[in-house]
């Protein structure tokens, strides 16, 4: 069986956790009839690992860090979407923490392996 680049990276392996938490979240926001904000946090949420994919499929690690650039601000797009979701109560205060920090700390995970692809 082949593997993708992507599979073996760790940075995306975090990544699917926490866009599975974020859609989780989503879920929840469409059983209370709130699509709108379900649908921003679902694209959102997949295009943090979607880009650190796609990018790893890129013939440079220049190009690559690109895409982990546009992973990166999908996760400040989710933070945001996190903050309003709470400034609303549609989310709990403890819900909220859990996912900051957990953004906050993929954040710096793809800062991190851009980095070192910059090496």
């Amino acid at each position: 069986m082949s593997t993708f680049r992507f599979e073996n990276i760790e940075v995306w392996k975090f990544g699917i956790e926490v866009t599975i938490k974020l859609l989780d979240i989503a879920e929840f926001l469409d059983t209370k009839r709130l699509s709108s904000f379900s649908n921003q946090l679902r694209d959102a949420s997949l295009s943090i690992t979607n880009n650190i994919a796609e990018g790893s499929g890129s013939f440079s690690e220049k190009e690559f860090t690109v895409f982990l650039n546009y992973s990166r601000r999908s996760v400040f797009e989710c933070a945001n979407i996190i903050f309003v979701l709470s400034f609303k109560n549609y989310i709990s205060e403890e819900m909220k923490s859990q996912r900051l920090k957990e953004l906050d700390l993929l954040s710096r995970r793809i800062t991190t392996f851009r980095r070192s692809l910059q090496k």
